[in-house]
């Protein structure tokens, strides 16, 4: 495949309700999504990927608008070069470029349906996925007050939902916890994301959170504080999970090695992309390290294309792919749907979905088509 032109269309989507972590309040999905065009033997095919960059640097150091202007300077250009562009290449051939993995994972999530769609294929099967369909967790933004987010909690548990995550921070985090498990019991997945909120110091104070039954403690300390969260790992009876430290597979290696992690997030955009995430997949199988797949409040897109890497045999636990009607009224493609506590993976050619040009039109703040040579 030769990569023709690609355009990058930034959109901004109501929320149904705001979404606050320790670090943002969110009441917009805004990202920009990859349209990519290539020529092929078979004519023009159109590839689409989604960053899930967050409007400002908070989750990492990228960003809505440095992800186009990265795209636009460096990447594209990078890519317009090759000859025989495929999926598998795409991260050797921007290996040069420092950082952005969201932004090359938006680009090769654009080449790998282009390619799927060239061999007629869906991405489950493409990845070796082994199931139809993949347990739904919802993620629960930090609320107002204790009461609230008991109400919030039990309408999803009345829902159906497989896992209930509750983002925590300091001042907000045991007694929501312990409000939670006295309203509903012990018999649902529960686990906490601290989204790096805490420091080593803050210890004797998240031991407090093993009284609890979590199925797991996310990314308490910083993305950089490995160490640091192999020491606090031994200190709690709580699973260790890390999130924002994971940014490669040699990431992974180490936080396995050290002892501080017997659980992972993985998340394709922070790592640069689904090829790399496969092999972080493979890596933690061979380790016996439980896997799940992890959220950034993606659109239809990246829902579906995170649910066929769901499917894959080492995500043992219920991941952050909930439907679309947990963040979005109305969703820029098909509706993703929750049932019976569990989301279809798509079986179509490509992600399995489309992007609808109406709602597309509605949603976008602007487009940036970038060409050969400019």
């Amino acid at each position: 495949m030769k990569l023709k032109s690609v355009t990058l269309h930034q959109v901004s989507i109501p929320l149904v309700t705001p979404f606050e972590t320790s670090f943002m309040r969110e009441t917009e999905k805004d990202c920009y999504l990859v349209e990519a065009v290539f020529d092929t033997p078979q004519g023009e095919i159109t590839g689409w990927g989604e960053s899930v960059a967050m409007i400002s640097p908070l989750y990492s150091s990228e960003y809505v608008a440095a992800g186009i202007d990265v795209t636009r300077r460096w990447l594209a250009p990078l890519l317009f070069d090759v000859e025989n562009l495929t999926a598998e290449t795409v991260g050797w051939h921007l290996r040069h470029v420092i950082g952005h993995p969201m932004a090359k994972s938006a680009l090769e999530m654009a080449v790998i349906e282009a390619q799927l769609k060239l061999n007629n294929q869906s991405f489950k099967d493409y990845l070796g996925g082994v199931v139809d369909s993949v347990p739904s967790g919802v993620s629960v933004g930090i609320q107002d007050s204790v009461e609230e987010t008991v109400k919030v909690i039990g309408g999803y548990l009345e829902e159906g939902y497989a896992r209930i995550k509750l983002k925590i921070k300091p001042g907000k985090d045991i007694a929501p916890v312990a409000a939670v498990r006295k309203a509903f019991g012990d018999d649902f997945g529960f686990q906490v994301d601290a989204n790096a909120a805490y420091t080593l110091v803050d210890a004797a104070h998240l031991r407090r959170l093993d009284d609890y039954g979590l199925l797991l403690i996310e990314q308490p300390l910083g993305e950089a504080d490995i160490r640091q969260h192999a020491e606090l790992a031994k200190l709690m009876d709580t699973p260790m999970c890390l999130d924002e430290s994971i940014v490669s597979a040699e990431a992974a290696a180490d936080a396995i090695m050290l002892g501080a992690t017997s659980v992972i997030n993985i998340k394709p955009g922070r790592v640069g992309g689904f090829i790399e995430a496969k092999k972080i997949h493979d890596l933690a199988a061979a380790h016996g390290v439980a896997v799940w797949h992890g959220g950034m409040v993606e659109t239809g897109l990246g829902r579906a294309a995170n649910a066929a890497l769901a499917s894959l045999p080492g995500f043992t636990l219920p991941g952050d792919i909930s439907g679309s009607n947990r963040f979005f009224h109305e969703d820029i493609t098909e509706e993703i749907v929750m049932y019976d506590g569990k989301v279809d993976v798509p079986t179509g050619v490509g992600f399995g979905v489309s992007i609808d040009p109406a709602k597309l039109e509605r949603f976008c703040t602007e487009s940036v088509e970038i060409l050969p040579g400019q």
